[in-house]
């Protein structure tokens, strides 16, 4: 794995009207281009992980996986708006000499796709063999492939959807609650909002998972009858602490802010219309259990995409099944690329 950095010295106009005046992208890059340059396997992200696409993604991409460094040139960046090494909220804007904080624009996943595709650009990419990406990943992956329609031969969308839904827009917008409601998200600090995140992150779980999740993995022990201190209750502290230890609640508002932005439809007549446009190879991949993008959003995006088909996945862990489910995309995926 090779870590690096792009950095765009112009301004990037935003779609809301605002512009960064210059931006970094963080990438890193497995395996060798080849001769044809026709081996480039692009990973979109979600929300919270980084460019690092073997440490979360294991069970897909590394050696002697489905997608390997030994044939493939796999290219991972991190969006815009994170805070794994690209421009986010903590980063010092040019202009002012301080960091943007709660002053940084708002992002929407057309703008982190058109950085994308700078990107691309600047390496010299002009055809991406395989797209892949889920959740606000596959988002970006479906939005990449409206804006640049001839740059992909196949792209693989997971546990995403074509616009955000109303269910989607209400658990962010009560993240952002919690993160707003801790007294500290209106200091210009790079801890501001960090207890309201744990809470956010408690609330993401939620629509992450499901009942059956919970009820198999964090019922108490056998013999134990506690009336406090329940394994449920500890294990949404943990994962609060947990992501508070790696990330920022800037970055996590400016994010769920790009999420609920998704509309392939906006200013191209329908969503329909839109992904009529798409013309890679599409398998989009559901997960039987996912509460916060339901297999019915796939459905559309497989019903509207011209060359595409659908790939349920059975699982009960809910919307994290598009991690954590690999044995059953490998095969999904081996045979869409065969």
């Amino acid at each position: 794995m090779d870590s690096h950095q792009y950095h765009r010295t112009d301004a990037f106009p935003l779609e809301n009207g605002a512009s960064l005046p210059e931006f970094h992208l963080a990438y890193t890059t497995y395996g060798t281009l080849n001769a044809t340059r026709n081996n480039v396997v692009w990973v979109c992200h979600a929300l919270t992980a980084n460019a690092e696409v073997s440490d979360w993604w294991e069970g897909l991409f590394g050696a002697g996986k489905l997608f390997s460094p030994e044939k493939d040139f796999i290219v991972c960046a991190n969006m815009l708006g994170s805070c794994y090494g690209s421009t986010h909220a903590l980063s010092t804007n040019p202009e002012t000499g301080t960091p943007y904080f709660h002053e940084f624009p708002l992002l929407t996943n057309r703008d982190i796709v058109r950085a994308f595709d700078a990107l691309r650009q600047h390496l010299g990419i002009d055809r991406i063999k395989v797209v892949i990406g889920g959740s606000m990943g596959g988002q970006q992956l479906l939005e990449w492939n409206i804006m640049q329609p001839d740059v992909f031969e196949y792209a693989i969308p997971m546990a995403t959807n074509a616009q955000h839904s109303p269910w989607g827009i209400a658990f962010n917008e009560s993240q952002r609650m919690a993160i707003a409601a801790d007294q500290s998200w209106k200091e210009a600090s790079p801890n501001a909002g960090m207890e309201g995140m744990k809470a956010a992150r408690s609330v993401a779980l939620l629509s992450y998972r499901n009942y059956d999740t919970y009820h198999n993995s964090q019922q108490e022990k056998s013999g134990q009858q506690p009336i406090d201190r329940f394994r449920a209750s500890s294990y949404q502290q943990y994962q609060g602490q947990k992501l508070a230890d790696r990330f920022n609640a800037f970055s996590y508002w400016t994010l769920s802010k790009a999420m609920d932005s998704q509309d392939v439809g906006r200013g191209r007549g329908s969503k329909q219309e839109a992904l009529a446009n798409i013309q890679a190879k599409t398998l989009v991949i559901s997960i039987s259990s996912d509460l916060l993008f339901p297999p019915s959003e796939q459905a559309f995006l497989a019903g509207h995409i011209p060359h595409a088909t659908l790939a349920t996945i059975d699982s009960f862990y809910g919307h994290d099944g598009f991690l954590l489910e690999y044995k059953q995309m490998e095969r999904a995926i081996s045979r869409f690329l065969s």
